[in-house]
């Protein structure tokens, strides 16, 4: 009776889980959203696999020396071989927001979301509001058109 009763406890706790809501383990690499994390391995890499690219990218930085950042928020698995194809690191990769510090914004079905660090200024987040979204990616291309040296097309671009 009581292996039953803790069974039917695991079920019901597992079923109060978000559909995609997936806790950690001690075995999964967690990564914030647009920030990179490195990895270091016992043994040279010759093959990176990643699930879903679109989620984690992978950089090799050398042969022992990784770097992880996160795309997009979900979940993915990073599997990496030696130069004889055996798997020397596996694990699930979760990219998840850095919530500290940040403030949304909710009117209604809208959201605008803020990093505070140390004012608040508008940061890109799936799921907000589209024209604040948009506003922002606007801008931060304009930006990054400047920094890559590119004035003219920046000049066209119409950010802020």
């Amino acid at each position: 009776m009581f292996k039953s009763l803790t069974t039917l406890a695991l079920v019901l706790s597992a079923a109060a889980l978000p559909l995609g809501a997936l806790p950690a383990s001690a075995d999964d690499l967690v990564v914030q959203y647009d920030q990179a994390r490195l990895l270091t391995l016992d043994q040279p890499a010759a093959n990176v696999i990643v699930g879903n690219p679109s989620i984690a990218d992978v950089t090799l930085k050398s042969t022992k020396l990784l770097v992880i950042t996160g795309k997009t928020f979900g979940v993915t698995n990073l599997m990496i071989l030696n130069d004889e194809d055996k798997v020397i690191y596996n694990a699930r990769v979760m990219v998840k927001s850095d919530e500290s510090k940040v403030v949304t914004l909710t009117r209604g079905a809208d959201k605008n979301t803020y990093a505070c660090v140390p004012q608040c200024e508008p940061v890109l987040k799936v799921g907000d509001e589209q024209k604040f979204y948009q506003e922002i990616a606007g801008s931060a291309q304009t930006k990054m058109k400047f920094s890559e040296g590119n004035e003219s097309a920046a000049q066209q671009g119409g950010g802020n």
